[in-house]
């Protein structure tokens, strides 16, 4: 019995428990669904709700939307109806205008009728008087259309000629002033001495009987020394002295000294004349080698080739018009340092180019190429810069100068070659010279005499005063200037002066 209520009592509780719960769990769920149902029927107000006035706000807005599109399409017709009549008024004013025009055209048709009609009523009566002008004045109205032109290319002719010299004026009188300023100050500066030499030399002889002893035993010993140095000894009936003519300077230079040192030994045959000979050749050698070391070194250039050097060297014993080659180099080198230093140009390049630019002379061939291409071909051989072979092949003018350093050295060539006592020239040549200046002058129309002054450096031309106006002679004094430039070659430069005068000659019988 107690066994059965152990077991029957919790199977009761359990189904009692059960039985609850499920009873809960009902009565429960009967509230939820009344409370969804209170829930869905609230939701379906709202939406009904939110509905409606969904409704009523999209009912105003498409009503708003209509009355806009009346007031824009109202806007649209008065505009369309504005610009309808602004197009009418356009119109109507386009006829009136239309009508104005076709008035003023036949206005001016009207007018350019009478126009022409008074046009060749003119016509008619400038012909009338043209003629009468002809057959007053004698002459045709093309002739004188020639001579109206010819009046005023005159006049144009003396505007142009009155400004060209005002400009002419000025511009020289400020180029010459900054040019004589450079120039002047560098010639004061320079100190070099002046020498001559001619080619033709002589040696004092203690006695005439020393003439015998030259020339030797049937002239074995004149031979003998003509031979080795390749000069001509010209023995004469001058007292005390022969002569050496050689073109070659070293040669003539070996010569005098050989000559001078056997006459001071006493001792003259074959063997003494050829070792004499030698050891003053080769004296002469070291000479040539010390003055191109020591030009180089007084001038500060350096990078040059023994055989720049010894055609330098040699320079010392050639000369030009009397003027000595290698001092004349050296005054050239530095007359262009100055002008560079002066102007801003390359100090260093100048030097340089004016070292080289008479090289060709000093150097030894046997062809017939000139001192400039000698001196180009050297240069080129030690590759020397383009401003240098240039300023070699410019500085007689046969090349244009392509640098500021070729014309520094043109210029610093032309003052030293020109400068009072540097060169001198022969009879004949400077004759020659004046006659050339002065047969210049006298081909051109208009010049009656010309004079040829002051060593050629200035020509005085006398014109007809009838054939010259003092316009016309500003004009021959430049083209009598410009053909002596391209015709002759001269130091420095030559003042041509132009003189127009009038003269009255009445005499009192």
């Amino acid at each position: 019995m107690t066994i059965v209520m152990y077991i029957v009592l919790p199977l009761a509780g359990i189904f009692l428990g059960w039985f609850i719960r499920w009873l809960y769990a009902r009565f429960q769920l009967s509230s939820m669904e009344q409370r969804a149902e209170r829930v869905t029927q609230d939701a379906i107000k709202e939406a009904e709700a939110l509905k409606k006035e969904l409704l009523v706000e999209a009912k105003d807005e498409l009503l708003q939307e209509r009355n806009q599109q009346e007031r824009e399409f109202r806007e649209r017709r008065n505009e369309l109806q504005r610009l309808d009549r602004r197009l009418i008024q356009k119109e109507e004013n386009l006829e009136k205008k239309s009508t104005d025009i076709e008035r003023q055209q036949k206005s001016i048709n009207d007018r350019e009728g009478k126009l022409a009609e008074r046009e060749e009523t003119l016509r008619r009566e400038e012909d009338h008087w043209r003629s009468e002008l002809e057959r007053i004045a004698g002459i045709s109205a093309e002739e004188a259309k020639n001579l109206i032109i010819q009046s005023l290319q005159n006049e144009a002719k003396h505007d142009a000629q009155v400004i060209i010299n005002k400009i002419e004026q000025e511009a020289q009188s400020t180029a010459e002033k900054k040019a004589r300023e450079i120039l002047v100050s560098t010639i004061q500066r320079l100190a070099t001495d002046i020498s001559s030499e001619i080619t033709v030399t002589s040696v004092s002889l203690p006695n005439d009987e020393m003439k015998g002893r030259i020339i030797g035993r049937e002239g074995r010993n004149i031979r003998t020394l003509e031979t080795l140095t390749g000069v001509d000894i010209i023995i004469d009936d001058t007292p005390e002295a022969v002569v050496i003519s050689c073109f070659d300077p070293v040669r003539k230079e070996v010569a005098k000294i050989s000559l001078e040192r056997l006459i001071a030994d006493g001792r003259i045959h074959p063997a003494r004349i050829e070792e004499v000979v030698q050891k003053v050749a080769k004296e002469i050698n070291q000479t040539i080698q010390e003055e191109g070391e020591r030009l180089l070194f007084d001038l500060g250039i350096h990078n040059i080739s023994q055989e720049g050097i010894r055609a330098l060297g040699r320079l010392h014993f050639r000369t030009s018009y009397g003027q000595n080659v290698l001092l004349h180099t050296r005054e050239v080198a530095i007359l262009a340092g100055m002008l560079a230093a002066q102007i801003g140009a390359d100090r260093d390049i100048a030097k340089r180019a004016a070292v080289f630019h008479d090289i060709g002379k000093g150097i030894e061939t046997n062809g017939d190429k000139n001192h400039i291409e000698l001196g180009i071909e050297l240069a080129r051989k030690m590759g020397e810069d383009e401003r240098v072979i240039n300023a070699i092949a410019s500085h007689h003018g046969d090349v244009e100068p392509t640098c500021l350093e070729s014309i520094l050295v043109q210029t610093a060539d032309a003052i030293s070659a020109s400068r009072p006592g540097a060169r001198r020239e022969t009879l004949d040549n400077y004759i020659k010279r004046l006659e050339n200046l002065e047969r210049i002058a006298e081909s051109f129309d208009g010049v009656e005499k010309s004079f040829a002054i002051q060593a050629g450096r200035e020509l005085r031309i006398i014109v007809d005063n009838g054939k010259v106006n003092d316009n016309d002679a500003k004009e021959l004094a430049k083209q009598i200037a410009q053909r002596i430039e391209n015709e002759l070659r001269y130091p420095g430069r030559i003042k041509v002066t132009i003189i127009r005068e009038t003269r009255v000659i009445e005499y009192a019988r």
